[in-house]
């Protein structure tokens, strides 16, 4: 098939989601209301809770949830077939995640700001709740740990692509200058931070930078990690819109352009695509389709992460109910965008189907580098732009997502640390849980080494925890609907899939890491799993109590007041 074709089909899909299907689940379903006062104006302190126009606040939402997983899951699952890879993401997108992110969103800024772990202790039960955020507490500190060695592995891999990467966060300090203090219209402070941001990518790619070994008594290794974990802990104790929230909507808007790049070289070259639709000759060792594609792609389709940050530091943004719609929907719409294009740069972007083989010769191949490689020879042959420049926007791509993630995860965990001492009735300060957050993020990185791989020894349980997290948001959300006599089904069918994937993915890896005696990672799956299944049980009781029961939902917090303007 032409990659042109499978662009334009999956392009429309999602655009048809979000004008329609997210037109219906604000209406019917989640009822959003334009005079809800929400936390960000009533609990307004200028740090967490902090008003802010729908765009910004996207712009936040979208490279914060994407991060480098919606590039590698696609990437890698196209072992596969792009058939199955594309069929998940363009029906994930459109009735699963846009659904999940925008549920997550309402739930918790009905709830002043309070996470999906909290709200699982009001609608399942403080046994839910404590279980809860263990697997929370577990799937924060994969990504968190995992993304920094990905930042890493990609700075020194790409030299030309440190100096955008830091660079951004200069630009990032000048521009919620120029938005809060200075007032300065948002559509020039755009212009100005998309101009600074390229400019900085051709910067790096005639200057790359290369670090000396050693640098400060470090391998670079070393150093890119103890420099990343510094910075992240700093960005999550600032206000957020000092660095966090202008970083991360300058990157969206910058990413964004990236994809409209991508694709618009697709538009103008319209490569084939080389890779089988339906791979009948998987390299030995590959898992069973099913379940595997189902939590091999998560991010791009549905993730449990995108949970965290709609109710960890999206809701206590929100201006309006009513901005949930564009924020938390059309925010998962341009991570579906973005693994639409991973699956394209990594089938198409190969010259043979030989030489995609040649990448592809075993599961958990490709990834990050078919991406940049694949992508980069489309845009050369699209736009002219050289191979070279072409890798140093694609790896530049990659780790500002990633890197937007691992400072939001910091925070995430931070606040997670302060629930869990809110729980055992011991009060954790912002920096006390930063500090907690960044110690235990640390240890397991250099638990393997000073290069950091030890980052990596519990990714192999990513993506079912993520996709278990999924399932469990929406079991909070489909009580909340029960009890406002509200239909579920737009909530209960994706759950019921996913729950059944994620937990058939989970007994399988049992199995697999049981046979490579993983000891660790056999362990913390059976955790994982108990935990996932106490809380679904404890769900699926809430549900049933919540369908005969009445709405006892008398909360001050979640009834409309006056119409805030702003």
């Amino acid at each position: 098939m032409n990659s042109l074709v499978l662009a334009v089909i999956g392009i429309a899909l999602m655009v048809a989601g979000y004008l329609l299907y997210s037109k219906f689940l604000g209406k019917k379903v989640f009822r959003l209301d334009p005079a809800f006062k929400t936390p960000a104006h009533e609990l307004n302190d200028g740090v967490d809770y902090v008003p802010t126009n729908k765009f910004v606040l996207w712009g936040h939402h979208f490279t914060s949830v994407a991060g480098a997983a919606p590039i590698v899951g696609p990437a890698v699952a196209v072992i596969w077939g792009w058939l199955p890879a594309v069929l998940w993401v363009t029906i994930g997108t459109v009735f699963f995640a846009g659904m999940h992110d925008m549920g997550a969103l309402w739930a918790s800024q009905r709830h002043k700001g309070q996470s999906m772990g909290m709200l699982s202790g009001k609608y399942i039960g403080t046994r839910g709740r404590a279980l809860f955020l263990v697997v929370i507490f577990l799937l924060l500190l994969m990504v968190v740990a995992a993304f920094a060695v990905v930042i890493k592995n990609l700075l020194i891999s790409t030299p030309s692509s440190v100096i955008p990467v830091w660079g951004a966060i200069l630009v990032a300090l000048v521009i919620g200058q120029m938005i809060y203090r200075w007032k300065i219209n948002l559509l020039v402070t755009t212009i100005i931070g998309v101009v600074a941001l390229y400019a900085l990518i051709i910067v790096g790619d005639a200057n790359p930078i290369v670090l000396p070994d050693p640098i400060l008594g470090m391998s670079p290794a070393t150093f890119w990690i103890v420099v990343l974990f510094v910075y992240a802990g700093i960005a999550s104790l600032l206000p957020v819109w000092v660095l966090l929230q202008p970083r991360d909507y300058i990157n969206g808007v910058q990413l964004f352009i990236g994809l409209g790049i991508l694709f618009g070289s697709v538009l103008l070259s319209a490569p084939a695509i080389v890779a089988p639709a339906i791979n009948q000759n998987v390299p030995e060792g590959t898992p069973p389709l099913v379940p595997l594609l189902f939590v091999t792609i998560a991010c791009g389709a549905i993730s449990g992460f995108h949970g965290m940050v709609s109710s960890g530091t999206s809701s206590k943004q929100l201006d309006k109910e009513t901005d949930s719609r564009f924020v938390g929907y059309f925010g998962a719409v341009g991570e579906g965008l973005l693994a639409l294009g991973a699956i394209i740069a990594a089938t198409a972007g190969y010259r043979t189907l030989a030489d995609w083989e040649a990448v592809y010769t075993a599961f958990n191949e490709g990834g990050v580098g078919a991406f940049v490689e694949g992508g980069g020879n489309i845009l050369n042959a699209g736009l002219g732009i050289p191979l070279g420049l072409s890798a140093t926007i694609l790896a530049t791509m990659a780790v500002l997502f990633a890197a937007t993630t691992m400072d939001t995860g910091v925070r995430l965990l931070r606040f997670v640390v302060q629930e869990a001492g809110e729980l055992a009735k011991i009060k954790v300060g912002g920096i006390l849980g930063t500090v907690i957050a960044l110690v235990v993020s640390v240890g397991l990185v250099f638990s393997l080494g000073a290069d950091g791989e030890g980052g990596m020894l519990i990714w192999p349980l990513f993506g079912t925890t993520n996709q278990l997290l999924a399932s469990l948001t929406l079991s909070v959300i489909a009580v909340i609907l029960l009890r406002k006599k509200i239909n579920p089904l737009p909530v209960v069918i994706p759950l019921a899939v996913v729950m059944v994937m994620s937990i058939y993915a989970l007994v399988l890896q049992i199995g697999t890491f049981y046979a490579e005696q993983n000891w660790m990672l056999l362990v913390l799956d059976i955790i994982i799993l108990i935990a996932s299944l106490w809380v679904a049980l404890e769900a699926f009781i809430a549900m049933g109590k919540a369908r005969g029961g009445v709405d006892d939902e008398d909360d001050a917090d979640n009834k409309p007041v006056a119409s805030v303007e702003g």
